[in-house]
């Protein structure tokens, strides 16, 4: 979840990671994972603005389902 400094100040924002980012571990939560359809996350749009903001007009999400793990 995105967040100020403050560590009890995430919202709704959140972060989709493309790849490992160890500076994050312990700093924030991580909520879920791609079990399928990873065709479709490789085709977000990256950022490359100041804090990997996306430049420009950013991708949305319009249909997304969560789904719990039970085990």
């Amino acid at each position: 979840m995105a967040r100020a400094q403050a560590p009890d100040s995430g919202n709704s924002q959140f972060f989709i990671m493309f790849a490992p980012q160890p500076g994050l571990d312990g700093q924030y939560t991580i909520w879920g994972r791609v079990v399928q359809g990873m065709e479709y996350v490789d085709m977000i749009k990256r950022g490359t603005g100041s804090n990997g903001s996306v430049v420009g007009q950013p991708d949305r999400i319009i249909h997304m389902r969560v789904a719990a793990d039970v085990k």
